[in-house]
């Protein structure tokens, strides 16, 4: 269940990506890369849009 209307996250992926946001600004800041925990983020993106979308397109029939 999406925390508001106009989010596709839960609680649990919301959490994920508030952890991983905080991850990838440290290593910014360390100077290391950050590409794997970026590609983390956007799979769980996608995953929570893919899932709205599917919930959405049930909804209008």
């Amino acid at each position: 269940m999406a925390l508001t209307s106009k989010d596709p996250y839960n609680a649990r992926e919301t959490a994920q990506i508030i952890a991983l946001g905080f991850r990838i600004a440290r290593r910014q800041e360390r100077g290391k890369p950050t590409a794997a925990l970026e590609r983390q983020a956007d799979r769980i993106r996608e995953k929570a849009q893919a899932r709205e979308d599917a919930r959405a397109k049930g909804r209008k029939k």
